[in-house]
């Protein structure tokens, strides 16, 4: 049984609402297919939305939508395979047609022609059609220059990514549910590490605490991003490559957990502690990040320009002698581990209601390394943050 196998299924109605939001797009558009292609669980959330299965560690995983038919899922997998499924909620890839596959690999530049031949194969019959690139970034381009110079050669390519991402940065009930339960698990991770954290422990030893703890408790994929130094020596957050330093009496110990809970949807949450009692100059600047970060929730309500979000919140940073931001500190949360919109000065989607937000603002000054994030469910009238974790500076 489905229900058995997999860690959290999204339901039958919830796939039938999306594959339909995504159809009626599709019609006024003028769009008779989609083809997209993803690789991971991080940032591959477009194979997720339509099949309900992740692609993984590398291996590409495309889509063949059609705006009239069942989907086709292509592989890797033996050579020759051609499998055609009675379309169901009960098989995997859920509600595809059919499953091709070959063993080809981004690593081996000599299998491209078995991808490119497998997606002819799976487009056969929209020769001249229109065809929608979804994610064009993350479509290899040999595979798309193939099926130009191929059997497809007149059909018209088009980028379709404006029309997914909008559909799908905005949230259904189910989806929300799972959101929230992402961000309760979070919580309890960040809760697990800060307990166990001491001097003489890595950096690396305390993350893990938390990640056992997510993965025990059916997380799938994330980050655990940390960073420890003494006051007057601060550092940024940084992967387990750069995890390998003891933890000392008087430490700042900054973690962020940023990983998608059972069901694939993603939150975040970033806490500092203090391996003893932190200086009052401390104390300050983590109060000033949340009140930083509290200049830009306020103007998440729907409607708001993320470009003119963006630009208040480093007006706010500058007057008060912070660095300005110049990378994203808030941004969107679904299936990808950052979605669209980001706050930030080229974002053109705005804000809308059940969108998912992290925020969190970060600078470094000859002290500290200031840093706080939560997630937040945009309302009608403002923003729920869904983290419960207290918003505070721990001492442990």
């Amino acid at each position: 049984m489905i229900a058995e196998r997999l860690n959290a299924p999204i339901s039958a109605a919830e796939l039938e609402r999306r594959w339909a939001a995504v159809r009626a797009a599709l019609a006024d558009l003028g769009i008779d297919v989609l083809l997209m292609q993803n690789n991971n669980d991080s940032m591959g959330g477009y194979v997720k939305y339509f099949t309900d299965t992740p692609a993984t560690n590398g291996y590409p995983t495309s889509v063949v939508f059609p705006r009239d038919d069942a989907m086709t899922v292509i592989t890797h997998g033996p050579f020759g395979t051609d499998r055609k499924l009675s379309p169901s909620m009960d098989t995997v890839p859920r509600g595809a047609k059919r499953i091709l596959s070959e063993p080809y690999f981004a690593s081996t530049p000599y299998s491209v022609p078995y991808e490119i031949a497998l997606a002819e194969k799976a487009l056969d019959g929209f020769s001249g059609a229109t065809i929608g690139l979804v994610g064009p970034s993350t479509l290899p381009y040999p595979l798309i220059d193939g099926l130009k110079r191929g059997r497809l050669s007149n059909a018209a390519f088009v980028d379709a990514t404006d029309m997914m991402d909008t559909i799908k940065a905005v949230k259904s009930p189910e989806e929300v549910a799972l959101i929230r339960a992402t961000a309760r698990l979070q919580d309890e991770a960040i809760a697990a590490a800060f307990a166990a954290v001491k001097p003489g422990m890595k950096e690396i030893e305390a993350a893990s605490v938390a990640q056992q703890y997510c993965v025990a408790h059916g997380s799938e994929q994330g980050i655990y991003l940390t960073c420890s130094y003494q006051p007057s020596e601060p550092v940024r957050q940084a992967n387990r490559y750069y995890q390998n330093r003891v933890l000392r009496a008087g430490d700042l110990f900054t973690l962020l957990v940023e990983t998608n809970g059972p069901g694939g949807f993603y939150t975040e949450i970033g806490r500092t502690c203090v391996l003893g009692k932190a200086p009052s100059d401390i104390h300050d600047e983590h109060d000033f990040i949340v009140e930083a970060r509290q200049y830009t929730l306020k103007r998440l309500v729907p409607g708001a320009s993320c470009g003119e979000v963006f630009a208040a919140y480093n007006d706010f940073m500058k007057r008060n002698g912070r660095a300005q931001e110049a990378r994203v500190h808030c941004h969107g949360q679904g299936y990808d581990m950052v979605e669209r919109p980001l706050v930030r000065r080229d974002e053109p989607m705005r804000i809308a209601a059940n969108m998912n937000m992290a925020c969190h603002p970060n600078y470094v000054t000859d002290r500290v390394f200031a840093t706080f994030c939560d997630n937040y469910l945009v309302g009608e009238n403002g923003v729920e943050r869904l983290h419960a974790y207290p918003e505070k500076l721990m001492e442990v």
